[in-house]
């Protein structure tokens, strides 16, 4: 219990700012219990400020080394100023707070009122946005990619990396979506004499090659696969670039993470060998270098695109913007017309067809539900065996005509017998192996409607009775002697 910050008996710590000098602070109201690293109060002698106290001093030490890092070496990102509102758009660290033995148990930065922001991710989902209220604008949410790149950016001038950049760490105003960024002490800080490594980074926007490595080796490389996946999502109404439409059924079920470790990006220049692309995709919509920077962030083609890279880029957009004149919400890029709208009809057409579908009478095993009454399966069953019994008459029938087609076929050959005996024997073996070939033909295919033929005996004996008296045909008209071992035996 001596390493915990005990904040209810001290309320006034040392500040201590990066140019050496010392302010008294006080602290207010708790308004924030904190996540894992500590609890956030109200400055109470200045409303513009809040203080964070760490739950624990057992890394005093260590927090004072990375906080000094961070007080020397400041990134140029200054606060937004709007309608004469000012907007604090990242909570650096002013000055460390010392106890009164001289630990460093926490420190103050600029108070973000959260209540004005939302998080990033609440800008991906049109239901979201329209519940909370938020702008439809689909430029919004091009400047909010714009001004998230830029805080990047100027994180990494001086070195600094985010390492846990994912869309629920970032907040953007929801007025006017200006980034707003807290607990930066989780970054990974470029000090004097060495690196302050980041503790976290999260599924889903791990670049590939950091599945081999810890969380403390992370960096520059990191933030950038995250910014371009983030990048990716605001312009693509949400959709991940590792997320698709598995192209066979029975594959394996790869997670995001896994689809990113083994390069599945389906929106590239080539087909993915895994995924095709989510069906309400616009990325076929965006401009050319807008592809080929996704291209090169998310394949092992080339270099990932830096922040500044990703904060240029979207400054040109910005300011090549056609206005879509079927709404007014929406933007594009290209000559190829609104993804925004194509994606719109295609749910609309998907939602109607689902409609018609809902109203189709219901079936199982291709009989409509509401047939499925007792009484209709009684007169179905009626009816069935009525077809039956007719059906086994007609099988009768057709058997004695076929039976008495057979029987009287010599008489019937008969007056052809000179055509016969004039084609050769040759000829006659193939005619008859072609009509036995038909009747196996014609057997087989009405099979399922003569009830007779099922029996398997049955079909057998009538191809061979056919066989037998077609050859007792052929012997007769060919004149050939009754006892062909006659042929073999000398006349004596």
């Amino acid at each position: 219990m001596e390493n915990m910050v005990q904040t209810d008996s001290l309320t006034e710590f040392n500040a201590v700012y990066g140019d050496g000098h010392f302010e008294k602070v006080r602290l207010g109201e708790l308004i924030h219990k904190g996540g894992a690293a500590g609890k956030i109060y109200l400055n109470a002698d200045n409303p513009n400020q809040v203080v964070k106290i760490f739950h624990s001093k057992s890394k005093s030490s260590t927090n004072r080394q990375k906080l000094e890092a961070m007080l020397l070496n400041r990134p140029h990102f200054p606060d937004a100023v709007i309608d004469g509102v000012n907007y604090v758009q990242i909570a650096w660290p002013e000055a460390l707070l010392e106890d009164e033995n001289g630990f460093c148990v926490g420190y103050l930065m600029p108070f973000i009122k959260m209540n004005d922001a939302v998080s990033l991710d609440h800008l991906m989902q049109k239901a979201i946005r329209k519940k909370l209220n938020l702008p439809e604008s689909y430029a919004y949410r091009i400047f909010a990619a714009y001004n998230l790149a830029s805080m990047v950016t100027a994180l990494h001038k001086c070195e600094h990396y985010i390492v846990d950049l994912k869309p629920s760490n970032v907040s953007v105003y929801k007025n006017n979506m200006m980034v707003a960024m807290v607990d930066c002490d989780g970054f990974s800080i470029k000090g004097e004499y060495g690196r302050y490594p980041a503790e976290f980074v999260s599924e889903e926007y791990i670049y590939p090659e950091g599945m081999e490595q810890n969380c403390a080796d992370m960096g520059e490389e990191q933030d950038k696969f995250a910014l371009a996946v983030i990048i990716f999502r605001l312009l693509n109404n949400g959709i991940h670039p590792f997320s698709g439409t598995p192209r066979k059924n029975d594959s394996q079920m790869l997670t995001i993470q896994d689809r990113i470790e083994q390069y599945h990006y389906a929106y590239g220049l080539w087909p993915d060998s895994y995924q095709a692309p989510h069906p309400y995709s616009i990325h076929e919509y965006f401009d050319k270098d807008t592809l080929e920077m996704f291209e090169r962030a998310f394949t092992k083609s080339g270099s990932r695109p830096t922040a500044q890279e990703w904060q240029e880029h979207l400054w040109k957009l910005m300011h090549n913007l056609k206005i879509c004149k079927k709404d007014k919400n929406h933007v594009y890029f290209t000559s190829k017309g609104c993804g925004l709208c194509m994606v719109e009809d295609k749910f609309y057409h998907n939602l109607s067809n689902i409609k018609k579908q809902r109203e189709t009478p219901e079936k199982i095993r291709g009989m409509e539900v509401e047939t499925l009454t007792m009484e209709h399966m009684q007169k179905n069953k009626e009816e069935k065996l009525a077809l039956d019994h007719k059906m086994q008459i007609i099988s009768y029938v057709v058997l004695t005509v076929y039976m008495l087609f057979f029987a009287f076929l010599y008489k019937m050959l008969l007056p052809f017998a000179d055509d016969i005996l004039s084609i050769g024997l040759g000829i006659q073996a193939i005619v008859v192996t072609m009509i036995m070939l038909g009747i196996n033909f014609a057997i087989n295919k009405y099979y399922d409607y003569l009830p007779i033929l099922k029996n398997r005996a049955i079909m057998q004996m009538i191809q061979v009775y056919a066989l037998i008296c077609i050859i007792i045909a052929l012997v007769s008209i060919n004149d050939i002697p009754q006892n062909l071992l006659d042929l073999a035996l000398p006349n004596s």
